[in-house]
């Protein structure tokens, strides 16, 4: 496994033992938090944590310290044009489904192969397209209230106004509009993200408006390739909060049935049980990262 050999000034301090760094890949850099495992704990393995839409790496601040206590090192990675990761403001080819899956298999494979994956809602779904390229890297692939296809309506309707307002108004403009709104995380609003008011400001400004744009699109169109995935000889898990208004629960339930994964409901979280119910959360994934294949139910394998 790739170890970090140095760390870099950041306005977002990575938590307690864990490194802030440009993670080198064939497919450029991209920004990270790598905490390691707890000092005299053995390791049993590695993670790789991918963000939804408008948020970063820093979404699983409270995942690394109970997780790095359970024996695994986590390495939470903005995609391209998120936050801390660079990538182009207009063009939004770069952020087309496919090319933000092949970041992920090269981001795989500068930490080396037998990965934990687990994607966060729009990081769900780009981790799938990822492992319907190549599986081969990753030891597991969990799901975290990310769903099988394209949002609610009542989530593509706050999509829709992102969309309409960056058409219009500056990325500061738009953080303004957001404040006034107060709407939900999946808008960008400053209620849902780990970090100062100053922090999750800054946050907004960094992501690239093409990123913000192509993703969004993407949520609102996502076709449902739960069958293809259902084939990937890996072990699977779908972990959500109890309620969801980006993908309802029980679509989520039924999911997880199509693809004979291991179900964890976070009771007290909602979209976002990393944030919600952290040491909850990181219950339920080392649990089923410490042996995948004895959650696995293929019966619900077409």
């Amino acid at each position: 496994m790739t170890r970090p050999t140095s760390s870099t000034s950041t306005p977002f301090p990575p938590p307690a033992g864990a490194r802030a760094y440009p993670l080198r890949t064939a497919r450029g850099e991209f920004a990270v938090v790598d905490s390691p495992v707890a000092a005299g704990v053995e390791p049993r393995g590695v993670a790789l944590l991918l963000p939804g839409f408008t948020g970063s790496k820093e979404d699983f601040h409270l995942l690394h310290e109970p997780l790095a206590a359970r024996g695994y090192r986590t390495v939470a990675v903005d995609g391209r044009g998120q936050n801390e990761s660079d990538g182009p403001a207009e063009d939004e080819s770069p952020y087309a489904r496919a090319e933000l899956a092949l970041d992920v298999l090269a981001q795989a494979a500068a930490l080396g192969t037998g990965l934990h994956l687990a994607g966060h809602s729009l990081g769900g779904q780009i981790s799938r397209a990822a492992v319907l390229l190549d599986h081969s890297p990753f030891a597991s692939f969990t799901l975290v209230a990310s769903g099988p296809a394209e949002i609610s309506e009542s989530q593509k309707q706050r999509v829709k106004l992102l969309h309409d307002a960056l058409a219009v108004m500056t990325m500061p403009q738009v953080w303004e509009a957001i404040l006034a709104m107060g709407p939900p995380e999946e808008v960008g609003g400053p209620a849902r993200g780990f970090g100062t008011p100053e922090q999750l400001h800054l946050r907004w400004l960094n992501h690239k408006p093409a990123q913000l744009l192509a993703t969004g699109r993407q949520l609102c169109a996502e076709p449902n390739r739960v069958e293809e995935l259902a084939a990937v000889p890996l072990p699977f898990h779908v972990l959500s909060g109890a309620r969801d208004d980006t993908w309802p629960v029980t679509l989520l339930d039924e999911m997880a049935v199509r693809l004979g994964a291991h179900r964890s409901v976070i009771p007290g979280a909602e979209h976002s049980p990393n944030l919600d119910r952290p040491e909850a959360t990181a219950a339920a994934l080392a649990d089923f990262w410490d042996d995948p294949a004895a959650h696995q139910d293929l019966s619900g394998r077409s």
